[in-house]
């Protein structure tokens, strides 16, 4: 059905990454929220699709900038509320 498909979603802040997969009987979510920095993409991208390959979208969530070479930054909380 959509094996081995991914749909990859960016909210307009570019700090939370969505991916909606299927799994044997039905859709599963999985969700990323960066607390800080945003999630770089092509510069010219928009709101147009653009297909990524596995390396790349593992780069694109480690933090690094596919077109810039940038890694995020490691955040390192202090504590929990």
């Amino acid at each position: 059905m959509f094996d081995p498909v991914l749909f990859v979603f960016l909210n307009r802040a570019r700090n939370q990454v969505k991916i909606l997969y299927w799994h044997r009987n039905g859709f599963c979510l999985w969700l990323k929220r960066l607390e800080a920095e945003r999630f770089k993409t092509k510069p010219d991208a928009g709101d147009e699709a653009i297909e990524l390959t596995v390396r790349e979208l593992n780069q694109l969530l480690e933090g690094i900038d596919l077109w810039g070479n940038q890694p995020h930054k490691v955040l390192t909380p202090r504590f929990v509320t």
